[in-house]
């Protein structure tokens, strides 16, 4: 499969070049600057630059796009909307790495995550930022995107676990009542969902099944356990 990823330098980027290099797909990053990533070919442009030509014959394109100054917010929306109308029409597949503030409350979907009082103050500029670019992809009823919402807590360093729960809408937690996905695990869930299709002009969400905790964690863990103890 011919994969390209926008922002591949990007820490979700890398993770999912990653991912789906070592799975044998033909990756393309698409960056601004000197490729960082494991990706075996580059287009180095601006993704506001991309062309219908420069994503014609990917069968999938990735989105990991993200900008969180205020100056850059809206550029969510615009990418959003400049890859719906060059990808219009096209067979090409558009996965999107979306935001969890959009995730609705329960399956009335009158209020959304970023709406509850608890919901920290410096994250709700991004999250209406990605919602607007979410807003955009809904009404693109001429491509065929996917945009996957990860879990409230997102983490770059988090180790993978090769699994994960695949929801709708609607903000769930697992069974420890997290709400919790690695940027691997995400990584993971992304590329099978690019290989099994699937989920077409939808938002979905994934989540953990549980948070892995690293060794190291368990060590300090057991040996204060074990000093309170004698």
């Amino acid at each position: 499969m011919k994969i390209a990823i926008i922002a591949a330098n990007g820490q979700a980027g890398q993770a999912i070049t990653k991912e789906a290099v070592e799975r044998g797909h033909q990756v393309t990053a698409i960056v601004r600057s000197e490729n960082k990533s494991v990706a075996q070919e580059v287009i180095q442009k601006d993704a506001f630059a991309l062309t219908k030509e420069d994503l014609a014959g990917f069968d999938v394109v990735v989105n990991a796009f993200g900008a969180w100054t205020p100056e850059t917010l809206p550029d969510h929306a615009r990418l959003a909307e400049h890859l719906a109308t060059i990808l219009a029409g096209s067979p090409t597949r558009l996965l999107v790495v979306g935001g969890a503030g959009s995730l609705y409350l329960d399956e009335s979907q009158t209020a959304m995550l970023k709406d509850t009082p608890d919901f920290p103050a410096e994250y709700l500029p991004i999250a209406e930022a990605m919602g607007a670019g979410l807003d955009l992809y809904r009404q693109a009823t001429a491509v065929n995107w996917t945009y996957i919402s990860p879990a409230a807590d997102f983490d770059a360093e988090g180790q993978k676990a090769g699994a994960y729960t695949l929801a709708g809408e609607v903000f769930q937690v697992n069974a420890q009542g997290e709400s919790y996905i690695s940027y691997a695990d995400y990584a993971v869930a992304l590329v099978d969902i690019a290989e099994k299709g699937g989920y077409q002009q939808e938002r979905i969400s994934v989540f953990a099944v549980e948070k892995i905790v690293p060794i190291e964690e368990l060590s300090f863990y057991f040996s204060l356990v074990y000093s309170i103890i004698i």
